[in-house]
């Protein structure tokens, strides 16, 4: 009961680590930043400007890439900023804030790809109906709709936190999550309620998983029968499978280390795992669809050659004029 305060600032302890190398990784996180924004920003930018991208598909995956970008604004301006401060300190709020987008980013991501699942079904399971079921204003509605009700569900987490007493105002990660922040209740019977909404926010996005391996696992074998449909599932379902297959290994490996880790293993390889579902799938993701996805990487190839033929048109014209 003594140790009941007021907490109005969080230490992140796992930056303990970083200090001797810290302008080094400064510079590293700031490149990987970068390019996260420029190659999410860039896909974004081709599926808006070009008219013939607008399909269900690039829809999605326009939403996904600026997913990526709400996530990753949630953590790396701050962790930039701690790396080069002597004092790691994050405000209460600024903690639960930190939390709230990331935690909504990382089950955003899932709802998404379900999306993205139950298009491929419809796209090749059901082609006749395709365009009517998976219209453009639907698909907004979809991607509207499971990224809010997200959004919603996290909020309650946050919520459930922030009513929690807490004895100790240290955090032994880089960044703020629900756990890390629940573990240092004062009175553990508060957390009870915690546990329980944390318990069905994990069912519902289990569900979200068991929906997109039933959804590709009816794909595949509707895939077998037509050659066509093969080529289909290759070109369009395999980046969604790749991105799929990264995004739940980086979490699974955080929520492992989260939950069962043991501390006998080294800070930097904690750190490195704690941040790895912000930092893999973000740049991963985009050049996946760049390169596999025909109709984007050949959009990307015209603004390529675009811009070097003006290139060689402007260095022979001054050359021209020169002479």
């Amino acid at each position: 009961m003594n140790n009941v305060s007021v907490i109005t600032m969080f230490f992140l302890s796992g930056f303990n680590e970083t200090i001797s190398h810290r302008f080094v990784l400064f510079f590293l996180s700031l490149l990987c930043y970068c390019i996260i924004c420029l190659v999410n920003v860039s896909l974004i930018v081709i599926i808006i400007l070009d008219s013939n991208l607008h399909e269900s598909m690039y829809i999605l995956l326009c939403v996904f890439c600026m997913n990526a970008l709400y996530g990753t604004a949630g953590f790396f301006p701050r962790f930039l900023w701690d790396l080069l401060s002597d004092v790691h300190l994050i405000s209460y709020y600024g903690c639960l804030i930190q939390n709230q987008v990331i935690y909504s980013f990382v089950c955003g991501e899932l709802s998404i790809l379900a999306v993205m699942a139950y298009d491929r079904y419809v796209a090749i399971c059901q082609p006749l109906k395709y365009h009517s079921i998976m219209s453009k204003q639907r698909v907004i509605r979809f991607a509207c709709f499971s990224w809010f009700t997200t959004f919603c569900i996290m909020a309650v987490n946050t919520f459930l936190t922030f009513r929690l007493k807490l004895c100790s105002p240290y955090i032994s990660r880089l960044f703020c999550v629900n756990w890390s922040i629940v573990q240092l209740a004062c009175f553990p019977a508060q957390t009870t309620i915690n546990a329980i909404s944390a318990n069905i926010a994990i069912i519902i996005y289990f569900l979200h998983g068991v929906f997109i391996v039933w959804s590709y696992m009816y794909i595949i074998q509707t895939c077998v029968k037509s050659i066509e449909n093969r080529a289909k599932f290759m070109q369009t379902c395999v980046p969604h499978l790749v991105s799929l297959f990264t995004f739940v290994v980086a979490i699974l490996t955080d929520v492992i280390n989260m939950r069962l880790g043991s501390k006998e293993l080294p800070r930097t390889l904690q750190n490195f795992i704690a941040i790895e579902f912000l930092v893999i799938p973000p740049i991963m993701n985009p050049l996946i669809y760049g390169f596999k996805l025909t109709k984007i990487r050949k959009r990307i190839y015209s603004v390529v050659i675009f811009k070097r033929t003006n290139f060689c048109f402007i260095r022979s014209d001054n050359s021209f004029t020169h002479s």
